[in-house]
């Protein structure tokens, strides 16, 4: 459920430097088979027995997984965007795996605020975005470019 508690940002209120930390969500075997079995059904993601014998070397969730996970914590308690989280772009990298047991959570940066010059509504924001486990493993490394409404007049 999205945070109502906190301020919506708009573009003016944004700076580089500004951090963001999420709520937290507890992943187990089940939600990563239930993913994996309808999105991306690989052994590793599917079978622990099987994933034993991957590269993996165990069960392990599915990039996608972490991605659509990270998704929802920004939504409802990481970045109080006045309009949405509403991307327009990134790059995205898993430099290792996400498991069964893990507990998740988003720590955010603004990296740098553009006010759009042919729309004056709006703007880019470029942010980091670092999915963290219990351990403070990164697990995701997301930089997201996002439109950011500017505070109606």
């Amino acid at each position: 459920m999205p945070a109502t508690d906190a301020p919506k940002l708009y573009l003016e209120d944004l700076k580089p430097g500004d951090r963001f930390t999420s709520r937290e969500h507890a992943l187990d075997e089940a939600q990563i088979i239930d993913f994996a079995t309808r999105f991306d059904p690989q052994p590793f993601h599917l079978d622990p027995e099987a994933a034993k014998r991957t590269f993996f070397q165990g069960l392990a969730a599915s990039g996608w997984h972490t991605a659509a996970i990270t998704m929802r914590l920004l939504v409802d308690s990481g970045i109080p965007l006045a309009d949405g989280v509403i991307g327009s772009g990134g790059e995205l990298s898993w430099p290792r795996p996400t498991r069964p047991g893990d507990v998740l959570h988003v720590e955010s940066e603004v990296v740098e605020v553009t006010p759009s010059r042919s729309k004056p509504e709006r703007g880019m924001v470029q942010m980091r975005c670092d999915t963290l486990n219990q351990r403070g493993e990164v697990v995701q490394r997301f930089s997201p470019k996002l439109v950011v409404s500017r505070r109606p007049a």
